[in-house]
């Protein structure tokens, strides 16, 4: 039994291309059979590695009696949210507005126009305690839509106005100013766990920007309690069964107040920005158990979600039907891979029990005063266990390689070689650029979305282009290779140009020449990534700061101001516009080195490597690469690169200092 998702690449379609549903993938094709039949269309929406899609698959669209009711009342049209993150955003905010939450899979139902009149999440087949039955849902509707069409269809047309409306509402712009980052360094702490780290109650999200902003606020203002909540939770985090301890990398989130039993899927965007925090945490702290969790969680991204250039989307929750079963271990396993001492040590250290219940069979270290010490033999079990674990049964890799999160992880691995010094992380993190210029860029410059199997689907979204210019942000910062900014600069004039919005401030979800959708939002609140909108504004302050040209002041001026219009009633939603506000109300230095070679700015690099040093923006000037960085930044046209050694130009907030040899006497690094 095949479906029309058999023609197609993600691994989600796939996935669904033998249910007895006669599914379409989203297109015209579609809502013309809609039409023609005058049938609404039953919209399902998720992710190849989502354990609750999974179970509505299994209890509804492998059904027949489910498949049956769609297939004669419905045309049902499935998404993959990764490769469609536009309809996925339009849809998700019409979820949001109907019923108060969201999430996958994502449920709706709408007219052949694309006009939504029903919204939810996972619906069980049959009523059961608080959800409501798919097919007790499904069949109303198709009775309704036979008796009382014109009444479903001005409800349609009701919510396609309140979305319109929300979308075109204009936002009053406003000023950055240090009181948004105080109200939401008040809500963090009044919602702080003291006891596990964190905020709220479960379940418990990592969220890493959230904690990139309490440290840098700390690092600003010197506050130590701040501080604590940001190593409080790094730490917690890693004690917990959210962390894997056998393999390294994190889970997507964790259903108790401790950390210990996870949903199971590891996400690479996680990954990736849970790797970038807790490196800048160990160049604040050099705490080495920082630096560990970092290492072991790129080496995972780069040992099990990587083909060798571009990084896939992630690793199922479930395995063999069973969520968290490939992460669990019983006495019995442990005892005849470790042998009985063995089992017996690795069982006490990891707080592992044989009760048969979920929580006694993760490893943890929430009960271990001693998780910060190295034990070898323990690292050893973690290595034999790792292996027979590998070979026991298989998790589903979602192959895809997205270009968004693929600028997330690069940024990662740029970020591991400018505070660990490795270059390994360095060639990964330019093998993967690489890839995205060869497959997921158009010849004009412009981004895809989707890589698999040779074939490439999607135009950018904002996300494609802001989370790439992360990565080439952090490439530069790590190399100073003058065609990463100059990349750079391109990518950032195509989110102005494509996705601005001249009158109303900030940018577009998807471009101007994109499908039109039933509205173009502008995404600001940032979740579980980033939104694009606080992407673009860190990048545009750094590029004000490193080319020094009124253009990228102008923009980085006009897209705070949106940004604080947005986020003030609870800023603390908003982390990473708050990363991007703390660039502007704090001393930013601006630091020019002028060399030979790059050989000569290796002492810079050093000391760039031993802290982190605040709101810095660095760019070197060598013999070979002086044309271009002139064109980029034309304030550095007579900056003298000297006959040998490095020269050091730095300015701060408007005074300039007279350029030296001597890098101790910059104070940066103090």
């Amino acid at each position: 039994m095949e479906n029309k998702l058999i023609y197609e690449k993600s691994p989600y379609l796939l996935q669904h291309s033998h249910n007895p549903v006669n599914w379409y993938p989203w297109g015209e094709e579609a809502f013309r059979r809609a039409k023609e039949e005058g049938k609404p269309v039953f919209l399902s929406i998720g992710y190849s590695t989502c354990h609750w899609c999974h179970v509505m698959e299994r209890e509804s669209f492998e059904d027949e009696e489910i498949a049956k009711i769609l297939n004669e009342n419905y045309i049902a049209v499935k998404v993959d949210r990764e490769e469609r993150p536009d309809i996925d955003a339009v849809y998700m905010a019409v979820c949001q507005k109907i019923t108060g939450h969201g999430g996958w899979p994502l449920t709706l139902i709408m007219t052949a126009e694309q006009k939504p009149f029903f919204a939810g999440t996972y619906f069980p087949k049959k009523t059961k305690a608080r959800f409501h039955g798919l097919e007790e849902i499904l069949l109303e509707i198709a009775e309704e839509w036979k008796e009382q069409r014109e009444k479903i269809v001005s409800l349609s047309e009701r919510v396609t106005s309140l979305m319109h409306q929300e979308c075109r509402e204009r936002v009053r712009g406003g000023e950055a100013d240090k009181s948004l980052l105080t109200d939401a360094l008040k809500i963090f702490a009044n919602n702080f766990d003291q006891a596990y780290g964190g905020f709220g109650t479960a379940p418990k999200f990592p969220t890493p920007h959230n904690i990139l902003f309490l440290m840098r606020y700390a690092w600003f203002e010197g506050d130590e309690a701040c501080a604590d909540m940001a190593w409080r939770t790094l730490e917690q985090m890693y004690r917990g069964g959210i962390y894997d301890h056998i393999g390294g990398g994190f889970s997507r989130y964790s259903t108790d107040d401790k950390w210990l039993v996870p949903h199971f899927e590891k996400m690479l965007y996680d990954n990736a920005l849970l790797a970038y925090t807790y490196l800048e945490a160990y160049q604040m702290t050099k705490r080495s158990l920082f630096r560990e969790v970092a290492q072991r969680t790129l080496d995972y991204v780069l040992r099990e979600l990587t083909d060798g250039a571009g990084f896939c989307c992630g690793q199922d929750a479930d395995s063999e039907g069973v969520e968290g079963k490939y992460y669990t271990f019983t006495e019995a396993e442990m005892k005849e891979v470790l042998g009985e001492e063995d089992g017996k040590e690795f069982a006490a250290w990891f707080g592992i029990r044989g009760t048969g219940k979920l929580g006694d069979a993760i490893p943890n270290l929430i009960e271990n005063t001693e998780f910060e010490t190295f034990n070898p033999r323990i690292a050893g079990m973690c290595s034999k266990l790792l292996n027979y674990r590998k070979g026991r049964m298989k998790l589903h890799r979602d192959d895809k390689i997205l270009t968004s999160w693929n600028g997330l992880m690069i940024a990662a691995l740029a970020k591991a070689y400018i505070v660990l010094g490795d270059t390994y992380y360095l060639s990964a993190a330019e093998r993967a650029q690489t890839f995205l210029e060869e497959k997921l860029t158009e010849p004009d410059g412009r981004l895809r979305v989707r890589f698999r199997e040779g074939h490439v689907t999607g135009r950018g979204t904002l996300e494609d282009y802001a989370f790439t210019g992360f990565g080439l942000l952090e490439l530069y910062r790590a190399t100073f290779d003058v065609s990463y900014l100059e990349r750079l600069l391109q990518i950032s004039r195509f989110m102005v140009n494509l996705f601005g919005d001249e009158e109303g401030g900030g940018l577009y979800f998807y471009a101007s020449d994109a499908e039109k959708l039933l509205t173009r939002p502008k995404e600001v609140y940032d979740g579980a990534l980033p939104s694009g909108n606080s992407m673009a504004a860190y990048i545009f302050i750094q590029l004000e700061h490193l080319t020094g040209e009124t253009v990228w002041a102008e923009q980085s001026s006009r897209q705070l101001k949106f940004l604080a219009g947005r986020i003030r009633d609870y800023p603390a939603g908003y982390s990473f516009s708050l990363l991007s506000m703390l660039e502007e109300l704090y001393a930013y230095r601006d630091l020019v080195c002028t060399a030979q070679s790059m050989e000569e700015i290796e002492p810079l690099k050093e000391k760039l490597r031993e802290s982190w040093c605040g709101n810095l923006a660095a760019l070197v000037k060598t013999k070979e690469n002086k044309e271009r960085i002139v064109i980029i930044a034309p304030f550095t046209t007579d900056y003298l690169i000297k006959e040998d050694g490095a020269l050091y130009y730095l300015c701060q907030d408007g005074a300039c200092m007279p350029p030296t040899d001597d890098l101790e006497k910059l104070e940066l690094f103090s």
